[in-house]
């Protein structure tokens, strides 16, 4: 696997990745080595899902989440969409590694809308964080 992505769970991982095969990518490198990738979901005519992101440990902190992810507000925006979402593990879950995934996305922009506490699973909740694109 190129990079680490979803939630590590062996049938979810499995999930996303038949799930990309038909899902707009986009990636992004550095020297000629791919960094990171960001894969989208057309939820809505208004809204585009970040469906799977993941960025190689070697190039945290280096600016390729945020590029991924004006790439993606680019690609939603271009198509009229209003709303970028991700669905990420909820604060109710003590994963220190999600939590620093939450900041990353509120530093995007992202904010906190509902927790589905049974759409993955009992001992995975599910927390929707939107960010409202800017009108042309």
């Amino acid at each position: 696997m190129i990079c680490r992505i979803g939630s590590g769970l062996p049938d979810a991982n499995a999930g996303f990745i038949n799930d990309d095969t038909e899902l707009p990518m986009l990636a992004s490198y550095r020297a000629a080595q791919l960094a990171g990738i960001v894969s989208l979901k057309i939820q809505t005519d208004f809204a585009v899902e970040l469906y799977v992101m993941g960025v190689k440990r070697q190039f945290h902190r280096q600016g390729i989440g945020r590029c991924l992810v004006a790439a993606a507000a680019a690609f939603a925006k271009a198509r009229g969409a209003t709303f970028l979402t991700v669905k990420t593990l909820a604060p109710s879950h003590p994963d220190r590694n999600y939590a620093a995934t939450r900041r990353f996305y509120a530093a995007m922009g992202f904010v906190p809308i509902e927790v589905f506490p049974t759409l993955w699973n009992v001992t995975n909740p599910c927390l929707l964080m939107v960010k409202p694109l800017p009108k042309v």
